[in-house]
């Protein structure tokens, strides 16, 4: 019992108890470090020796290409958009017609006149004056809703009827 109370077996005591501590500390360690290495191998696969900082460059270098080509396809999509938008807006937009009766007869409205007219309010009013003998045709170009020729009343209809189907349309939507 002597050795026990002496310093040196003092000192050994304490050796061999931080020295247990350090086996069982050591033994955690492995085993954290087991499952830390299973979570590695879950993320990088199995493929080579690779660590997680030369694994995070690649993902990031790999974001970074998508998203420049995700840039350059939303430029290009919208350019193509843009100029679907500039021929929509050259496209018929506005159309009404009216029907009556050119000559004051009996004749069931014959005669009509249509306004085709793009986003713009330019286009054009066609207008089909029948008689029993004879039928004309004349058509009178419109820009942003004015014509360099006299509309006939009809035909003014025909483009403020159109027009107001737009603002009706708008006021809908």
């Amino acid at each position: 019992m002597d050795e026990l109370t002496t310093t040196q077996g003092i000192v050994a005591l304490g050796a061999a108890g931080v020295g247990l501590v350090a086996l069982v500390l050591a033994i955690v360690l492995a085993f954290k470090l087991r499952r830390l290495r299973a979570a590695q191998r879950a993320v990088l696969g199995e493929a080579g020796e690779r660590d997680l900082v030369s694994h995070a460059e690649r993902l990031e270098t790999g974001f970074v290409d998508l998203r420049d080509w995700v840039e350059e396809t939303a430029a290009g999509l919208e350019q193509r958009v843009g100029s679907a938008e500039a021929r929509v807006d050259g496209c018929i937009a506005y159309r009404s017609m009216v029907r009556y009766d050119a000559y004051g007869e009996m004749s069931g409205e014959q005669s009509s006149s249509v306004a085709l007219l793009d986003a713009r309010r330019s286009g054009v009013v066609v207008s089909s004056i029948s008689h029993r003998d004879q039928a004309r045709v004349y058509v009178k170009q419109i820009l942003e809703g004015e014509s360099e020729h006299k509309l006939s009343p009809e035909e003014e209809e025909a483009i403020e009827t159109a027009l107001a189907g737009a603002t009706e349309a708008s006021a809908q939507a």
